[in-house]
């Protein structure tokens, strides 16, 4: 007996809805409904949605820092001007903790730079209307091998970083274990979901592995290069290596050729000018990251 067309439709709508919900329930389609629930989350805890600006300490001050140059910092910005036009970020780089944890595993603040603690410094930057940055590696020391790197205490260090009232964290890759980026990038970025406190976290992989293509879905911005130097010859390659990544930027995510490097002496003032210029006008974070040496 021949099969009528109304049950031929019938037929294939039933075999289409059993598909679309095994396909639905798939442990491959439910992780990847996962994985863009917490993209979007990224973007939802509003801290990235424009290229984050500010002053990071590394490229003049290397490790000799301490709370007063921190503090003249934040001033300056502020007097200045600068904060009021979006430069908002003052960022510790490596070197601002002790040698070793104490004996519950914490980091904590080196007592002969920075004597009155993180937290205490939080709260000066927030009271000039500012945001505070701070470093760790992802790895088993950081890259100075000055003070230990967060590899196997994400959680505690996230925690950590919330109660002090960090606001950007940035996340170096020496001294790690020889394990995948994605993995240990991932695990800081959950620590730092669950820690309570909205923070940017920028991904410091130095671009070995393309992270444009991936760290969208773990942080806010991603290094596309290697370290940058003081030198025309550095700037331009630069340049040119980040621009293949621009298609990959946006709100919430931002690539990072690595920090500016005005003002510190190494090239004249039309090189300096073109660098600024040449960062603005690409999607990073310089114009995410206009990261300018003051002097306090």
């Amino acid at each position: 007996m021949g099969l009528t067309m109304p049950f031929l439709f019938a037929s294939l709508f039933h075999l289409l809805w059993h598909v679309h919900q095994v396909t639905a329930s798939s442990p491959v389609n439910s992780t990847h409904r996962s994985q863009q629930a917490y993209t979007h989350s990224l973007l939802a805890n509003g801290v990235a949605r424009n290229p984050p600006m500010g002053w990071n300490s590394w490229n003049h001050f290397h490790c000799d820092i301490d709370e007063k140059t921190i503090k003249s910092t934040v001033d300056a910005i502020v007097s200045t001007g600068l904060a009021r036009l979006g430069y908002k970020y003052v960022n510790l780089d490596d070197c601002w903790a002790e040698g070793e944890r104490d004996n519950a595993g914490n980091l904590r603040a080196k007592a002969s730079t920075f004597p009155s603690g993180i937290k205490a410094l939080a709260d000066y930057v927030h009271s000039k209307g500012l945001k505070l940055g701070i470093y760790a590696d992802a790895g088993k020391r950081t890259c100075s091998n000055k003070m230990p790197g967060s590899l196997g205490h994400e959680y505690q260090d996230a925690r950590t970083f919330a109660e002090w009232g960090v606001d950007y964290l940035k996340y170096d890759n020496c001294y790690n274990d020889g394990s995948k980026p994605q993995t240990r990038y991932a695990a800081m970025s959950r620590a730092l979901r669950n820690a309570g406190r909205p923070i940017l976290f920028s991904l410091c992989e130095w671009g070995q592995e393309d992270p444009a293509k991936w760290a969208g879905s773990y942080g806010h911005t991603w290094r596309t290069t290697g370290d940058i130097n003081d030198t025309w010859a550095s700037i331009t390659s630069i340049a040119d290596s980040n621009n293949i990544w621009g298609r990959y930027a946006g709100p919430g995510r931002w690539n990072d050729p690595d920090m500016l490097e005005v003002g510190n002496g190494g090239m004249n003032i039309e090189e300096y000018r073109s660098h600024f210029s040449i960062w603005a006008l690409m999607k990073v974070s310089v114009s995410q990251f206009h990261l300018v040496h003051i002097n306090p």
